[in-house]
C-alpha cells in the first residue's frame, strides 16, 4: 500500500515516563478521601499501600497486567524498587521484556493515534497499542536478544526469575540503560516472575533457542516460579499486595497462600494487605474483575485492609505510589533481598 507516509514520521515522539518525584500529591489524595465514588476509593487504597510501608515486617508483592511501561509508567515502578517499597514482582511478560527490556535495549515507544489505517502502519512495520506505536523491527530485535541470552546459559529448566536475572546481567555487560525495571530489581535483589513467561518476546526468542536445540535448551518452568514465589510467603508470612490489572499475576499472587498450605505450612496468614486497580467488571464472574473480597472466601485475603480501585492504571498508580512515595512512611525499610535467598534455597535443592 503505498500512502507517501514515512516511517519516521509516524515514530517521532517518545512516551515520557511519568516521575513521581517530582510532584508532592498527598493534599490532593487526602481531600479526595473526603469525596465519593472511585475518589474516595483511590486514596483509601493510597492509604493501606502506605501501611505496607509503615509495616516493616510486611513483604509487599507488586503484580503487573496490561500495557503499563508502553504508557509512561516504567519510572513509577523504578522509584518504587529503589526506594525499597516492593519487594517482589509478578508481571505479565509483556511488561518485562517487549517492554521494560526492550527500552533498556535503547528502543522506545511512541505516541501514536488510534485513528489510523493499521493496514498502514502494518506496511511500515508499526505495532499499535491503541494510541501507542511500537517499531516491530526493533522488538524482533528484542526477541532475538531474548534467544543470545538462552544460547549463553547452560541448558536446563530454570524459573521466569532465574531468566530475567540473567537479561539484567546481559545490560550490565553489554552496557544498556540501566534505568530499567529488569536491572534496577536485580540491583536490589526484588525477584521478578513472570508465570506466563511465553507470552511475550521471551517466548519468539526461547521457540528460536529450543529449536535450534532440540536435544539440549533451556526451558522455563512455571511450577519453580510458584514454589519460589510460595517460598518468599512462607519464609516472609506478612505480605501486601498492589495489584495493577488483573490476569495471571493477580491470581498467581493469591495462590501462594493456599499453596503454603497444601506444603503444610498451615498457619500462614492471608495477604494482610490488598489493593486492586482494575477496569475489568465483576458481574462476569471473570478473574481480573472479580473483588478482594471473593478472594477472602477462598482464603487469600484479609478484608481487614483491602481495597479496590476501578480506575485505569495510568491515572491510579502514578497517584497511589506518588502518595505513598511522599509520605516517606518506605524510609527505614531494609531490602529483603529475596533474590539471595531463593538463589540460595536452588543450589541446596
Amino acid at each position: 500500500m503505498e500512502t507517501g507516509i514515512k516511517k519516521e514520521e509516524l515514530l517521532h515522539a517518545p512516551v515520557r515516563h511519568i516521575d513521581i518525584k517530582e510532584l508532592n500529591i498527598v493534599p490532593l489524595i487526602d481531600q479526595m478521601s473526603g469525596t465519593a465514588f472511585q475518589a474516595r476509593n483511590l486514596a483509601r487504597a493510597a492509604s493501606i499501600v502506605d501501611l505496607m510501608q509503615q509495616d516493616k515486617e510486611c513483604a509487599v508483592i507488586l503484580t503487573l497486567a496490561g500495557s503499563l511501561i508502553s504508557a509512561g509508567l516504567k519510572q513509577v515502578i523504578i522509584d518504587m524498587i529503589d526506594n525499597h517499597m516492593v519487594d517482589a514482582i509478578v508481571s505479565t511478560g509483556a511488561n518485562i521484556v517487549d517492554q521494560d527490556f526492550f527500552e533498556a535495549l535503547g528502543f522506545r515507544h511512541y505516541q501514536g493515534t488510534p485513528f489510523i489505517d493499521d493496514a498502514i502502519l502494518r506496511d511500515l512495520h508499526i505495532d499499535r497499542i491503541y494510541d501507542t506505536y511500537i517499531d516491530e523491527d526493533d522488538l524482533r530485535v528484542c526477541d532475538d536478544t531474548t534467544a543470545l541470552i538462552a544460547n549463553s546459559m547452560k541448558p536446563g529448566a530454570y524459573s521466569s526469575r532465574e531468566f530475567i536475572v540473567e537479561m539484567a546481567r546481559y545490560i550490565e555487560k553489554h552496557h544498556h540503560d540501566k534505568n530499567s525495571i529488569v536491572y534496577k530489581a536485580y540491583e536490589k535483589g526484588v525477584p521478578i516472575f513472570c508465570p506466563a513467561f511465553s507470552d511475550c518476546s521471551a517466548g519468539f526468542g526461547l521457540v528460536h533457542h529450543q529449536w535450534h536445540n532440540p536435544e539440549n535448551h533451556v526451558a522455563i518452568d512455571s511450577v519453580k516460579d510458584f514454589r519460589e514465589l510460595t517460598r518468599i510467603k512462607i519464609a516472609n508470612d506478612k505480605t501486601g499486595i498492589f495489584m495493577i490489572g488483573g490476569g495471571v499475576p493477580k491470581n498467581f499472587t493469591q495462590d501462594i497462600v493456599v499453596a503454603a498450605e497444601v506444603l503444610g505450612y498451615e498457619d500462614v496468614s492471608m495477604h494482610t494487605y490488598a489493593v486492586q486497580i482494575t477496569v475489568a467488571d465483576e458481574r462476569d464472574g471473570a478473574l481480573s474483575g472479580s473483588t478482594l473480597k471473593e478472594a477472602s472466601s477462598w482464603g487469600k485475603v484479609d478484608t481487614v485492609h483491602e481495597q479496590m480501585v476501578f480506575a485505569e492504571a495510568t491515572i491510579a498508580l502514578p497517584l497511589i505510589a506518588g502518595y505513598a512515595y511522599h509520605k516517606r512512611n518506605w524510609e527505614g525499610r531494609r531490602a529483603k533481598n529475596f533474590n539471595a535467598m531463593l538463589d540460595r534455597q536452588s543450589v541446596t535443592a
